[in-house]
């Protein structure tokens, strides 16, 4: 790698994640103005979204060739108040915990208490979820018996298609508009929720074209400043860059990253999609670009792979949101699970390998970030050449690319019922599932904590050695009769501790990291001890008894 992107890395590699509360305050401050109260739910968010991609602070770091971040700058984590509002005791974790720790300034802190907190508490998505769950549902919730659901997400795990390649936010606007007007509000009983829909997605199309043109202008104002020539000519290039795209379709490969790279953008700071959001095969939607810049001499395969280095280095700018309540102190990574798959199969079924698939592979090896991961998709019709290059990466130790079986992703896809161009278009995302990119969306509904079960199982167990126990002393008719008795009640003293020492076991596991609190664990010793007390002194009165009637 060169000193630009060296630099750009290892300040993405040290700069320690932390919380933002810009978006907060922005969602705070639309949302306390009133400038929706009349409008439909869809329609809301698009405004939202607006008033996001108006105000948000625009970053352009010394450097940089792809711009763009969800927060005012590298690492600078936003949180979604509106979806599911931090306590000042989240944060207080989120600063303190040992791993994967988000630092909160005191003015950060400060803002919470005054101003966002009071204003979303009973407001937010999470607790309007929570009002309508029924007291069993709580009960087992607050058990620990499942945890991490849409509560704290909007539906992530969502791979585009190659439609932004060939499509710009204007032309969809035309799309969205002759969707409007072919509307039947007589027949159709949905027509006025499409339209709202619709509305919706015409404003965001609008806000994702202001953000891009912001961050032109940002150029254009540095470049005025800029004393370096060819820095200068880079700021004035992103500036025709981000004039250009989203709002039209792409027409070179710098243009292809950046448009991607401002969706991934949008979607991501609209609501929090923790969980992935992917290009998809990225080496195929860029080989077009690839190829004519190559022919046209407007590009080299050297520009091409310093690209790609800067793209990657935005991906590791992003921590993913951190989350509230018992999944802030028990579950955290930064990665947001982003993954770009390369290789597989083209459409119409042939070999989807090609010159970016190695250069991206370079890449991968090169960079050696956590984020974005990669996978490599191998088919029978790869050339050898190409699983060769991934296992040298491998061989490593990066743990990048990951490896999958396209051939049998297509088989499984059909078979749920995807058509052959859709499976062959699709692969796998996220942490990880597979799925038609740019078709449908693999949506998270929750976590099931097995661990939980694992004190009914012991409860369970030990019982069922006090019934055998039972069951083999009432039934032996060798037995004497005082035996008998005493192994009787011997036998239901281990039914009740085991019932005991298990529920006390299964109400700590339930917790998920927090294992066995000390009192419980104080507890557990005792029965244990009263258990070792009653078995010997059973077992002398039985010694006893039987000496005095034999």
């Amino acid at each position: 790698m060169n000193e630009r992107v060296r630099k750009l890395r290892q300040q993405s590699v040290e700069t320690h994640p932390y919380i933002s509360s810009e978006r907060a305050e922005l969602m705070t401050q639309f949302y306390q103005s009133g400038a929706a109260w009349c409008e439909s739910v869809p329609v809301t968010r698009a405004l939202a979204f607006r008033h996001l991609m108006e105000h948000k602070t625009v970053y352009i770091g010394d450097g940089e060739l792809i711009v763009g971040e969800k927060g005012h700058a590298p690492k600078a984590t936003p949180t979604y108040p509106e979806l599911c509002c931090h306590t000042l005791s989240d944060l207080d974790i989120l600063n303190s915990r040992e791993k994967t720790s988000f630092a909160v300034s005191p003015e950060v802190r400060k803002v919470y208490a005054e101003t966002i907190i009071p204003f979303w508490q009973d407001r937010t998505m999470r607790e309007r979820i929570f009002r309508e769950m029924t007291d069993e549902w709580k009960a087992t919730y607050e058990a620990g018996l499942f945890t991490e659901f849409m509560e704290q997400r909007s539906p992530g795990h969502t791979v585009l298609d190659d439609k932004i390649y060939r499509k710009g936010m204007l032309d969809f606007k035309q799309d969205i508009q002759r969707s409007l007007d072919s509307l039947d509000y007589l027949n159709d009983p949905q027509a006025y929720a499409r339209q709202e829909q619709l509305k919706a997605m015409r404003i965001c199309a609008d806000a994702l074209i202001r953000f891009a043109e912001r961050h032109a202008e940002k150029a254009r104002e540095i470049a005025k400043r800029e004393s370096d020539p060819q820095r200068k000519a880079e700021l004035e290039r992103i500036a025709q860059v981000c004039s250009h795209v989203p709002g039209h379709a792409p027409r070179d490969f710098w243009e292809a990253l950046q448009y991607y790279w401002f969706v991934h953008l949008g979607v991501t700071t609209e609501m929090n999609p923790w969980d992935s959001f992917n290009p998809g095969r990225l080496d195929q939607h860029l080989y077009p670009f690839y190829r004519r810049g190559l022919d046209e001499g407007t590009l080299t395969a050297e520009h091409a792979r310093e690209l790609l280095q800067c793209f990657w280095v935005k991906f590791n700018n992003q921590p993913a949101p951190p989350k509230v309540g018992v999944t802030a102190a028990e579950s955290g990574t930064y990665t947001d699970f982003a993954q770009i798959n390369s290789g597989g199969l083209k459409e119409d079924g042939s070999d989807g390998v090609n010159e970016v698939t190695f250069l991206v592979l370079d890449v991968v090896e090169e960079m050696r970030l956590v984020q974005p991961s990669s996978s490599i998709q191998v088919s029978k019709k790869n050339p050898d050449r190409f699983i060769k290059r991934a296992t040298k990466i491998i061989r490593t130790g990066f743990g990048q690319p990951s490896v999958f079986n396209c051939d049998l992703i297509v088989q499984e896809l059909v078979r749920m019922g995807k058509s052959v161009a859709d499976a062959r278009n699709g692969g796998s995302s996220g942490c990880v599932e597979v799925g038609a990119f740019g078709k449908e969306s693999y949506i998270l509904t929750g976590y099931f904590n097995l661990l939980g079960q694992i004190g009914v199982i012991a409860s369970v167990l030990i019982m069922v050695v006090g019934v055998v126990m039972l069951t083999r002393t009432t039934s032996n008719k060798v037995k004497r009769q005082g035996e008998i008795g005493v192994n009787a009640v011997l036998s239901l003293l281990v039914i009740g501790m085991g019932a005991a020492a298990g529920l006390i076991i299964g109400r700590s596991l339930a917790r998920p990291g927090r294992g066995v609190r000390p009192h419980e664990f104080a507890q557990l010793q005792q029965y244990a001890r009263q258990l070792h007390r009653l078995t010997a002194s059973v077992a002398e009165d039985v010694e006893g008894h039987q000496l005095e009637i034999g």
